[in-house]
């Protein structure tokens, strides 16, 4: 697997780490425990950090030191990327390693596939997580705009990579409609979740557990810090509460998990630095916190401890935080953003509203935090709908389609043999 710009071992909620870090890991670990070995390359950020480190029975990750030490922008990876490339090569060769397969995510590890496989004749197989174009449709200013360069490349893999893994069929029909891709060479298979570690708990537990008051209607909502996670709707959406409510102010609080905590404000991004002026601007400074990343071993007690898990970004290819709450009973509130909108059925697992509407975002958090019944079917209707979503279910359809290209790598290498050879 290549996942050159974001180590699957990241702390989860950076600039960098979110739900693909998740996939990656999980569907490793997964593939692993099957007895599919899995050599997952990625870019070191730290000089100290080993250029081996074991992830799992059958797993490792292997950090190549490559350009600067330390994270930049993704143009600059790209630069860097004919070095990553080469590291990868003598990492190969030094080990005697021979690989059947090439499982790229992303953009920039698309690129690096599609050049190993001119040294290696192993067929790649890339999942994009995110698409440019769909960036750019909801880009709100030019720093949330991506480059030409990326538009292109994700073209090109579509036209050169053996077989391209979509998230839903929302997600697949992006790629026809944006870039021209032929939709017979992509294939469907939805995100997963960890059955085991995603589940019901009681939520006072939950609360004692992570230090939160008893006595709050708690909103919390779980992503990196960046614009098109759309966390100004749900700022916006308790200031217009607390507007109509007024009585009932001092209850809610929206709880942010992800960027820098409020102790380090000097780590804050330019989007956490906006959300941050926006919640004084609109009065609710004092019920807005900034809890910062937490690792992924906390975030079924964060979701169980939640009246409401909020999820208002502008675009999601899947959602994997919104999935990670349905599987822990939680009361979902999500955009109509891409994916989400194929994950959440509306009214029974969890509610849909358009993106960045803040009233109508509102009206749905007043609605559930009124209605105690309403809001039990929902997180019934939630659990349910996880359940369809586990990790070896994943994996089993991802593995058929690594066999499917490996036999019809050997079938055409056998083809292309001389007919001396061959007798």
């Amino acid at each position: 697997m290549l996942s050159v710009h974001s180590s699957p071992l990241a702390r989860l909620g950076g600039k960098e780490a979110g739900g693909m870090n998740v996939y990656v890991r999980e569907l490793a670990r997964e593939l692993g425990s099957r007895g599919v070995p899995v050599d997952i390359f990625t870019r070191s950020q730290d000089r100290r950090a080993p250029t081996i480190e074991p992830m799992s029975c059958g797993v490792r990750v292997i950090n190549l030191h490559t350009g600067p030490a330390a994270p930049y922008a993704k143009d600059w990876v790209l630069t860097y990327l004919p070095e990553f490339v080469s590291r990868v090569r003598c990492f190969a060769e030094g080990e005697d390693l021979t690989y059947d397969l090439i499982h790229s995510h992303y953009w920039l590890s698309g690129e690096a596939a599609l050049r190993l496989r001119r040294s290696w004749g192993v067929p790649v197989l890339h999942m994009f997580h995110t698409l440019g174009a769909m960036k750019n449709s909801i880009a709100r200013s030019k720093e949330e705009t991506e480059t030409v360069r990326r538009i292109g490349i994700e073209r090109r893999l579509m036209q050169e990579a053996d077989t391209v893994v979509a998230a839903t069929t929302l997600d697949r029909a992006q790629m026809v409609w944006n870039y021209g891709a032929d939709a017979e060479r992509i294939r469907v298979v939805p995100c997963g979740v960890d059955l085991r570690r995603f589940l019901p708990q009681d939520r006072v537990a939950a609360r004692a557990r992570l230090g939160l008051p008893e006595d709050e209607d708690l909103l919390i909502c779980v992503g990196r810090m960046e614009p098109l996670k759309g966390m100004d709707a749900l700022i916006r959406a308790l200031a217009l509460l607390a507007e109509e409510e007024p009585a009932l102010r001092g209850r809610r609080r929206v709880l942010l998990v992800g960027g820098d905590d409020e102790s380090h404000p000097e780590e804050w991004n330019s989007e956490q630095r906006r959300l941050n002026a926006l919640r004084h601007q609109l009065g609710v400074a004092d019920r807005v916190s900034f809890l910062g990343a937490k690792p992924q071993e906390q975030l079924p007690d964060y979701f169980a401890a939640a009246d409401v898990v909020a999820v208002p970004s502008h675009y999601e290819s899947f959602g994997m935080a919104a999935l990670e709450a349905l599987a822990c009973g939680a009361t979902v509130i999500a955009s109509k953003a891409g994916g989400l909108a194929l994950t959440i059925e509306d009214g029974r697992s969890g509610l849909l509203f358009p993106p960045d509407d803040h009233v109508a975002l509102a009206e749905l958090i007043g609605r559930v935090l009124g209605d105690s019944t309403y809001a039990e079917g929902l997180r019934a209707g939630a659990r349910r709908r996880a359940a369809e979503y586990g990790w070896p279910t994943v994996a089993r359809r991802i593995t058929a389609i690594y066999e499917d290209l490996v036999v019809a790598n050997a079938a055409a290498r056998a083809a292309r043999r001389p007919l001396a050879q061959v007798s």
